[in-house]
């Protein structure tokens, strides 16, 4: 098995987020296969962006009635 790892770095560019919130991610456990070695947090490259699941508001994010009849 031969996988491909990216840095935070690397994978806050691709999904267009900060590093810090990458380091966050990967700390709870969001990013699937994400390791950590030594100090560095090692990400596979085809992992995808975790969906947001930050509270704004004091409200959790919704989905538009629009996006619902999307699917």
């Amino acid at each position: 098995m031969n996988l491909e790892w990216i840095t935070p770095k690397e994978a806050g560019e691709k999904w267009g987020i900060k590093v810090r919130r990458v380091q966050a991610l990967c700390i709870n456990g969001q990013i699937e296969g994400a390791v950590q070695v030594s100090r560095v947090w090692l990400i596979p490259k085809d992992s995808p962006k975790p969906p947001d699941g930050r509270v704004r508001n004091g409200r959790k994010p919704t989905i538009s009635k629009q996006e619902e009849k999307n699917g």
